[in-house]
C-alpha cells in the first residue's frame, strides 16, 4: 500500500505508460528529497540512516538491477519511517519467498515495498500487452529475461515476482532458474561473440517503438524487424550508425521458406560505441522513393548504467537542468 501511494503521489504509472521503460527508483528518491549517495560499500548492498536526518547509501559494486532493488528497499525504509538498517545480501536471498525471522519484520516490509514499487503487477501487464505476451509466454526463459530487462530487475527477481503476482507457480520459477541468463544471451547473439557476457542483450522489434530502454554500457541490441524487400523496402541500417551504434552482425531470415518475394526478417546486432545516451531511429523505405517510410522504429535509450560513485544520474540531471 505504501508503494502504491507513492506511485500515485509521483504519478509514476502515468509517466511509464506515456514513455515506456521502468519505474525510475533513483528518480523517485530524488523527487521525495531523500538524500542518497553511492559508494563502494564493503559487505553491504545499502543502508538507511535516520539520524540526524533520513538518508540512504547504495553500493556501486553490483549490477544496475541490484542497485535499483536495493535503492527501492532503502526507499521503503524511509517511506515507512523505519529504524536505521544496514542491508547485506540477505535482501536478495529473501526474494525466494523463504521469509525472514519475526524480529526482522521491518525488513520484510521493506522487501515488500521494493517489489511493489519497482515491479508492480500493472507494470508487468503493461509490458506484456505491448509485446503481445500471454501468461503462457512466461513459461519461456527468453520471454522472462526480456521482461526483466524492461522492468529493470534481475532475471531471478523477475521469476519470483511473477510468483508473488500469481502469474506462475513457484515450481515453474525454479524450473526457469535452471536456465542461466548467459545461455539466453548466447542464444540471442548466435554466432557473434562479445568480449564477455556481462552486458545484457535486448531483443527489439517494432513493438518497442516509442518506448525507453534503460541499460548498461556493455549492453547489446538485437533488432528483429520484418522487411518487405519483395516490394523494394529496406531498413536503412546506416541510421543505426548515425545513432552511435556499430553493426556487428546483419542477416536475413526467411519467414516463409517456400514463398518467393515475401517479407523476410532483418536481424541486426548493434553495439553502442561512444554514445551511451540518445535516440535510436531506423526506417524501412524504398531507397529511391521520397515518400514517407513504410515502417519506423524509434526509441530513447540510456546505457550509462550502472550507477557510479557520488550522486545518482537522476540527481545529476536535476542539477544540470537547474544550472
Amino acid at each position: 500500500m505504501a508503494a502504491a501511494r507513492l506511485h500515485q503521489r509521483l504519478d509514476l504509472r502515468q509517466l511509464v505508460e506515456t514513455r515506456g521503460g521502468n519505474v525510475d527508483v533513483f528518480g523517485a528518491i530524488q523527487a521525495v528529497d531523500l538524500p542518497l549517495l553511492l559508494r563502494p560499500l564493503q559487505g553491504l548492498l545499502g543502508a538507511y540512516l535516520s539520524d540526524p536526518a533520513p538518508g540512504v547509501l547504495v553500493t556501486t559494486r553490483r549490477p544496475m538491477s541490484i542497485q535499483r532493488f536495493t535503492a527501492a528497499h532503502e526507499l521503503g525504509h524511509s517511506e515507512m519511517k523505519h529504524q536505521p538498517s544496514l542491508d547485506d545480501e540477505s535482501i536478495l536471498r529473501r526474494m525466494t519467498l523463504t521469509g525472514a525471522p519475526a524480529e526482522d519484520f521491518q525488513e520484510v516490509e521493506a522487501d515488500a515495498f521494493a517489489v511493489g514499487f519497482m515491479m508492480p503487477r500493472w507494470l508487468i501487464q503493461w509490458h506484456a500487452a505491448r509485446q503481445s505476451w500471454t501468461v503462457d509466454d512466461f513459461r519461456r526463459p527468453n520471454r522472462v529475461y526480456q521482461l526483466a530487462l524492461r522492468i529493470g530487475a534481475s532475471y531471478e527477481a523477475t521469476c519470483w515476482t511473477l510468483v508473488r503476482h500469481r502469474l506462475i507457480q513457484a515450481a515453474l520459477a525454479r524450473e526457469l532458474l535452471q536456465t542461466q541468463p548467459r545461455e539466453l544471451k548466447v542464444g540471442l547473439l548466435e554466432t557473434y561473440k562479445p568480449r564477455d557476457y556481462r552486458g545484457d542483450v535486448w531483443l527489439l522489434t517494432e513493438r518497442d517503438a516509442g518506448t525507453r530502454i534503460d541499460g548498461s554500457r556493455n549492453d547489446l541490441f538485437v533488432l528483429r524487424l520484418q522487411e518487405h524487400s519483395g516490394g523494394g523496402y529496406l531498413w536503412e541500417i546506416d541510421q543505426l550508425k548515425a545513432s552511435g551504434f556499430a553493426i556487428v552482425r546483419d542477416e536475413l531470415e526467411a519467414i516463409d521458406g517456400d514463398g518467393v518475394g515475401g517479407p523476410v526478417v532483418r536481424r541486426v546486432t548493434a553495439a553502442p560505441e561512444e554514445t551511451h545516451r540518445g535516440s535510436l531511429q531506423i526506417e524501412e523505405r524504398r531507397p529511391w522513393d521520397p515518400e514517407p517510410p513504410l515502417s519506423r522504429l524509434k526509441l530513447d535509450f540510456d546505457l550509462t548504467g550502472p550507477e557510479e560513485e557520488g550522486l545518482s544520474r537522476a540527481e545529476r540531471r536535476r542539477l544540470l537542468e537547474a544550472a
